[in-house]
């Protein structure tokens, strides 16, 4: 048995990523949703090891607050703040973050390289927070993180500088972003601003922001194509929306759980099983 937390999750369709794969594997293994309140999250956590559940998800509100109540932490989800599987050991939980290695293998997939190319981070919450200590493991040439409150980003740019040494984020709002110079920019959008039913906003409205980006991912993948991406597409640029980053945390979970290697044809299948489940028709 393994699950996710959270609050809501009647809408997750993570259900579909580990039932299809287990079923693609012949893994003996059933996945469900477990709402959890706020006040509870402990209580779930302690349960869950008493029921003899191998792993769980974490999804929003809980990814720092269940970190109070895990055995042990992976060193880079600690930098973090921020776990969103939970993995069975002697005692209790050990937490990771497998959302950052999910986009990490959406970029590799659709070759967007974050390597020795600047990027730009919108919005600066937990997501951007992730994402930020990924673009920086990855070798970015520079980061910047923009946002509404530039003292949210600054905490982002010093906890990303600090833990790896370096002094190439830095924070900026949103009316200095649209005064960046160069061009090239890979820019990951982390709001939920886009998100339906809201599907035609989008946080930066200047079009000329978006001719300095060489290529984007939008988190959100509900709409399938958010007003972001459209800007981009418009603009000849590739764009790509946060689907395949919600497979593939889902499937470094399942590799981490289960202790086996999900092959790219395996993830394929349960991509289109996704896109199934949500009416999605290209």
């Amino acid at each position: 048995m393994c699950g996710l937390i959270g609050n809501p999750v009647g809408h997750s369709i993570s259900p579909v990523i580990h039932n299809t794969l287990a079923d693609i594997m012949g893994i003996d293994l059933v996945y469900t949703t477990f709402k959890v309140e706020e006040n509870q999250v402990e209580a779930a956590v302690k349960g869950a090891y008493a029921l003899d559940i191998l792993g769980m998800n974490v999804t929003v509100p809980h990814k720092q607050a269940v970190m109070r109540s895990l055995k042990e932490i992976d060193p880079l989800a600690e930098a973090i703040g921020a776990v969103n599987t939970l993995a069975r050991v002697d005692g209790g939980y050990k937490g990771y973050n497998t959302d950052i290695l999910g986009l990490a293998r959406e970029l590799e997939e659709e070759n967007v390289c974050i390597k020795d190319n600047p990027v730009l981070i919108i919005g600066a919450g937990g997501a951007a927070r992730a994402i930020a200590f990924l673009c920086a493991s990855r070798g970015a040439s520079s980061i910047t993180v923009i946002n509404r409150t530039v003292e949210k980003a600054q905490n982002i740019a010093e906890a990303v500088n600090g833990y790896y040494g370096i002094d190439s984020v830095k924070a900026v709002s949103i009316d200095q972003a649209c005064a960046l110079q160069g061009d090239g920019y890979v820019a990951i959008q982390t709001t939920s601003v886009g998100l339906y039913p809201d599907v035609d906003n989008v946080l930066i409205k200047d079009e000329n922001f978006y001719r300095k980006v060489g290529a984007g991912v939008d988190i959100i993948y509900n709409p399938y194509t958010t007003r972001f991406m459209k800007i981009l597409s418009n603009q000849g640029k590739p764009a790509y929306n946060g689907l395949k980053m919600l497979l593939y945390q889902g499937v470094a979970a399942f590799e981490i759980w289960n202790n086996c290697s999900v092959s790219k044809d395996m993830a394929d299948r349960v991509y289109e099983s996704m896109k199934e489940a949500m009416g999605i028709n290209e």
